[in-house]
């Protein structure tokens, strides 16, 4: 299995709206981190399609390796 590209080893701080949909990288390629942009056609992987329930602050994970997609679970430690 592929794996994905590490696309930063700290967390993405970003403001999500509630009722907003996101599409997360999977694939660590996009130029539009921590959102997809497409880069992923042709390999195995899929953006983590979600919906916001709340305005707020969020750690979005970065490494890839998150147990709790899209957001940080501290993953990025153990690299």
């Amino acid at each position: 299995m592929e794996k994905a590209k590490v696309a930063g080893t700290t967390p993405q701080i970003e403001q999500v709206e509630e009722g907003k949909t996101y599409a997360w990288c999977t694939c660590g390629k996009s130029a539009t981190q921590p959102w997809c942009n497409g880069a992923h056609v042709g390999s195995g992987f899929t953006p983590k399609v979600f919906q916001a329930e709340e305005n707020k602050t969020a750690a979005i994970c970065m490494c890839k390796k998150t147990k709790n997609p899209p957001y940080c679970d501290g993953s990025h430690i153990s690299l």
